[in-house]
């Protein structure tokens, strides 16, 4: 029977500034981001901000109103980086099996580890133990069969806490849970399951699948198997180098964008970033979408297939603008107040098939990868297109440190 684990630092970004900053100790704290620039709503709160009923996403006025004593912190994601890779380095102590789900959280492979280490519960509370006191933030572990049971288990008791789910408890632990809860259920298919009056993991587990799959698709069967404890997929090696489903960034703007000109030099700053970051991964995007979200935010997104492979800005930009055309008229839509730029269908680099009409595309390339260069050494404000040094006002912070995109 496999161990897996599931760790997960608790109030990740708040944690770290706590640590950072001992003063913060048992106060509610706020990580936000720049009010000035509207990025003012709370990126991560402390337990106690959590008590008060502050949540991730909210104004900060709002959190302000429930918790009049909040301490509001600007984000300090080198900080994070920085405590996230020695977080990762000591779970590969135990297993060199270790996935990562983001920057704060991570699968755990110990079904060979309990020979040396003990049992799943026993290796959870050393790793609990031993975060604590090397890094001064705390985590909360699940220890199960599978990896949705684990990753069930480490949100089930927080914070500084390890559950054991396994083949005798898993009904009673996890099939009153709501169904919302099961990993992969996004808004949608809760609200298809609510019609089918599946209101809890246990009414999933034991609904007739072959229904199921009729109304939700192949993800029915899947979501339907992992609420029975059924899983086959694998925990990664931690060197593995896996390719994502899509890399983008979006942002909000200091002030509404009301033209074409102005829409122009966000989508370009925006597709500039994007660009970086497959060139970092070494990945070639085959398609490009954006998204839009107005004053009202209420929102819209549109997407579409290149002929082609890329990883550069000027290509990412040109199909952007062509879908912002398409979707949005400036004249009789309301102001933008968010736009996103996003790429999709990825693959290695490495694996482009070489063809006439790609030798466009790839002088381009070459060309970022050479700015690439001159940005590293000279910072990355030294080249600027024009139309964003047109508009600098509006991309000033677009590339920002803090707003950088990272992940493991």
């Amino acid at each position: 029977m496999p161990t897996i684990l599931h760790c997960d630092a608790n109030n990740f970004y708040a944690s770290v500034e706590i640590m950072l900053n001992p003063e913060l100790k048992d106060k509610p704290v706020a990580v936000c981001g720049n009010p000035e620039k509207r990025h003012g709503i709370v990126l991560a709160k402390s337990e106690a901000a959590k008590k008060a009923g502050v949540k991730t996403g909210e104004p900060i006025w709002q959190s302000k109103q429930k918790c009049p004593d909040i301490v509001f912190v600007p984000p300090h994601y080198d900080e994070y980086v920085a405590i996230s890779n020695r977080l990762f380095a000591l779970y590969s102590e135990y297993t060199d099996k270790v996935e990562s789900f983001g920057i704060d959280e991570c699968w755990l492979d110990c079904t060979q580890s309990t020979k040396l280490f003990g049992s799943g519960e026993q290796i959870a509370n050393t790793l609990r133990e031993r975060v604590k006191k090397e890094l001064g933030i705390t985590i909360s572990v699940g220890v199960s069969f599978t990896k949705i049971f684990a990753k069930l288990g480490s949100d089930y008791k927080k914070p500084d806490a390890v559950t054991v789910i396994d083949e005798n408890n898993y009904k009673d632990i996890i099939w009153g849970l709501p169904v919302s809860d099961l990993l992969m259920v996004g808004r949608k298919t809760a609200k298809l399951f609510k019609q089918l009056s599946i209101n809890t993991i246990g009414d999933l587990a034991i609904y007739d699948e072959k229904t199921l799959q009729q109304y939700i698709g192949i993800n029915g069967k899947k979501l339907h198997a992992y609420a029975n404890g059924i899983e086959t997929e694998e925990i990664r090696l931690a060197d593995d180098k896996h390719v994502p489903e899509s890399v983008g960034n979006s942002t909000t703007t200091p002030f509404d964008v009301t033209n074409l000109s102005e829409a122009e030099a966000v989508i370009t700053s925006l597709a500039e970033m994007v660009a970086i970051r497959l060139r970092k991964h070494k990945l070639i995007a085959n398609g490009i979408g954006i998204s839009i979200r107005y004053c009202s935010l209420d929102g819209t997104h549109k997407n579409n297939l290149l002929g082609y492979s890329t990883c550069n800005a000027q290509d990412i930009a040109e199909e952007a603008m062509n879908l912002l055309v398409s979707l949005h008229d400036f004249k009789k839509a309301p102001p933008i107040r968010q736009l996103g730029v996003y790429t999709y269908k990825l693959s290695p680099s490495e694996v482009r098939q070489a063809s006439f009409f790609d030798k466009p595309h790839t002088k381009r390339e070459d060309l970022d990868k050479s700015i690439d260069k001159i940005r590293a050494k000279y910072g990355q404000t030294i080249v600027k297109s024009g139309i964003v040094a047109k508009h600098e006002e509006l991309c000033d912070g677009l590339i920002d440190k803090e707003f950088q995109p990272f992940k493991k």
